[in-house]
């Protein structure tokens, strides 16, 4: 049977879960730095229970779970933004043609050119 303490730990865990889905949903993943420590010290004090109610796990480890996948689609997310990044600054400094043997020809671009004006 759980304990009041125990009630209370898990119910902090959730809350703490519940932020976090918030901030993952709303993209400020800020925030999410901020609230790890104190994840952790719940997640390691509901570690040493010895008896926990199966229902009150289970939920939690559902909230868990949902947030993990939010975690891995924001992961995705911010790889697929430092790519396409990468790829304009290629862009910007190489313009890429194919010839009629289909070879690619790559001819690098000025980044600073300049116009000179003749009288």
């Amino acid at each position: 049977m759980a304990t009041e303490r125990d009630t209370t730990l898990l119910k902090s865990l959730e809350e703490v879960l519940e932020l976090e889905r918030a901030a993952l949903v709303e993209g400020d993943l800020d925030r999410l730095t901020h609230m790890v420590p104190e994840k952790e010290k719940l997640i390691g004090a509901i570690n040493d229970l010895q008896v926990l109610d199966s229902e009150d796990l289970i939920r939690v480890q559902q909230k868990v779970e949902r947030n993990q996948a939010l975690l891995n689609s924001a992961a995705e997310g911010v790889r697929a933004v430092a790519g396409r990044m990468a790829e304009l600054r290629r862009v910007r400094q190489e313009f890429s043609t194919y010839g009629a043997d289909g070879q690619r020809s790559g001819f690098s671009v000025r980044s600073h050119a300049k116009l000179e004006k003749r009288a």
